[in-house]
């Protein structure tokens, strides 16, 4: 199989959003489209409760879905569907928004001190932006782990490892959510569907996204203003954006262990339009959204 390329590499930037939850978005606003049709993604990751317990108060969305993936500390949820619990370490929410859902995510005390998690936003087509919401909330037991060759093992949220496929299933855009873990010296080579748009996220240790070694070979972005020393090396904090040419990823850890995220899905290839938590295709359909928020007809099922 052709290796993919890296295309581009960014650094995560700090942020407050929320009622005041500091966090680091790795991708969002001014991406659009590169990562289509990924939205946004933000990782909350902070020792200091004031930093999270804030939290993210009632707010509604429209237009896409939101995936939240818990590593340490609890995260309470509501929504106008009557869905409501508690995401601990391990566990995912998958959240589709469709024609509008109104929700809270209040993360607790951690009982470790330590709050860290990933929240991902993906685009709807034109043609679901106005389904049905649905919710989906997916304990840690229920993600399957693979260990491969070498002991390179993979937490797989959707998407099929080694046969092994995961619970979240039967998504519009068809993407892929893993957690992998590499060895030190190990490679870890995945297939791609032809087309798809594949983005890694670090979140520990050091690895090669790709064949090269040099790192001037693709654009990085918040490296520095001169930053002539730049590595090839990719550690945490870092996203990778793929070209879109090639039907698989590999990636080799360094001289320690790598973890990153991994995700994939189907391009929309359609215009965005977005304020805030909705994203329609048009102004009109945004003014549309928050109009209706506004007289209390947001919400089209409960």
């Amino acid at each position: 199989m052709t290796a993919r390329r890296i295309s581009r590499v960014f650094k995560s930037r700090p942020t407050v959003e929320g009622a005041g939850v500091h966090i680091k978005r790795a991708f969002g606003y001014s991406q659009v489209p590169l990562f289509d049709p990924f939205l946004m993604l933000d990782d909350f990751h902070t020792a200091n409760p004031a930093e999270y317990l804030p939290g993210f108060p009632w707010h509604p969305h429209r237009g896409i879905e939101t995936i939240t993936y818990v590593l340490e500390g609890l995260v309470e949820h509501g929504d106008s569907m009557g869905n409501k619990g508690v995401i601990g370490a391990g566990d995912v929410q998958w959240m589709t928004a469709g024609s509008g859902i109104i929700h809270q995510e209040m993360p607790q005390p951690s009982p470790t001190g330590m709050m860290w998690g990933f929240q991902f936003w993906a685009n709807l087509p034109a043609d679901r932006k106005m389904m049905d919401p649905r919710y989906r909330d997916v304990k840690a037991a229920d993600i399957p782990e693979v260990v491969l060759d070498r002991g390179i093992r993979v937490k797989i949220v959707s998407g099929t490892v080694n046969g092994v496929q995961g619970p979240v299933r039967d998504i519009i855009i068809d993407p892929e959510m893993l957690d992998v873990s590499v060895p030190a010296g190990e490679v870890f080579t995945h297939p791609v569907k032809e087309g798809h748009t594949a983005v890694a996220y670090v979140l520990d240790g050091e690895g090669y996204f790709d064949d090269r070694r040099d790192p001037f070979a693709f654009e990085m972005t918040g490296s520095g203003w001169m930053d002539v020393t730049r590595r090839c090396v990719c550690g945490p904090e870092t996203v990778i954006l793929y070209e879109r040419d090639g039907a698989a990823v590999a990636v080799t850890a360094g001289d320690r262990p790598v973890r990153f995220l991994f995700i994939s899905g189907k391009p929309l290839n359609e215009p965005v339009a977005w304020y805030g938590p909705i994203v329609m295709n048009t102004n009109e359909e945004l003014r549309t959204a928050f109009e209706e928020y506004e007289k209390g007809r947001f919400i089209k099922h409960r």
